[in-house]
């Protein structure tokens, strides 16, 4: 199947230059040039991933982001000309997978994309082919259970909305459960490539999810300039 790229630049020369590098890999690519228009697209199409700029007319990408995470866990890649870190985890707060600052190569952008959508496609897989094992498909502790076809969580029987990053962190400690998995470990096998940044990243997505997990929160602990460990008796 043919994977749908939304990118929303309003650069019209970046834009195209996005749109020929996706083209030329097999993709079919639809393009918005605000917020709104982004909106709209992505209401009317299946969408496998969106490039969001951050700084759009009408509805800048904060926005365009936030509203897009109340429905879906779509991968969203932002862009920005700012360095600032604090916009990057104002980002993945907000529940985007990846950052890019421009000036980039389209071709590490096409890599990060190609990624993130292998990602999911490989965890399709792997759920499919465990349909046929007993409880294969889900993972529980302490109330908690992690339904991977369907890619939802509830705790205590109750739905709690992820991101994708997010759900991924969770599984991957919990699949560790008892083990201290170090921050660096936690960049490796959730975005697969060299982060450059420091690992607040991390930090901010734990956060993210402790305030999620509400009372189930204290079961992922910190190790004091190390990482975390998923463990207790909640």
């Amino acid at each position: 199947m043919q994977k749908t790229i939304l990118i929303v630049e309003d650069e019209d020369i970046l834009r195209e230059i996005i749109k020929d590098y996706f083209l030329n890999e097999g993709y079919q690519v639809l393009e918005a040039v605000d917020g709104k228009e982004a909106l709209t697209l992505f209401q009317k199409h299946e969408i496998h991933l969106i490039i969001l700029d951050v700084m759009l007319p009408e509805l800048d990408g904060w926005s365009v982001c936030r509203r897009i995470r109340k429905s879906s866990n779509v991968p969203i890649i932002m862009l920005t000309a700012r360095v600032d870190e604090d916009d990057t985890l104002l980002g993945f707060e907000l529940g985007a997978d990846d950052y890019v600052t421009k000036p980039y190569r389209p071709a590490v952008l096409l890599a990060r994309a190609r990624r993130l959508i292998d990602s999911r496609n490989r965890e399709k897989r792997l759920s499919d082919a465990s349909l046929s094992q007993s409880n294969s498909d889900t993972l529980t502790a302490f109330g908690i259970r992690m339904h991977f076809p369907s890619r939802t969580l509830t705790i205590e029987g109750e739905q709690v909305y992820l991101t994708y990053t997010e759900f991924q962190i969770l599984a991957y400690l919990m699949q560790n459960k008892g083990n201290v998995i170090s921050r660096d470990q936690i960049i490796t096998k959730i975005w697969g490539y060299e982060y450059e940044g420091d690992d607040r990243t991390v930090n901010t997505h734990i956060r993210n999810l402790r305030s999620k997990l509400g009372n189930k929160s204290k079961l992922i602990t910190t190790i004091v300039r190390t990482g975390y460990k998923f463990e207790g008796n909640a």
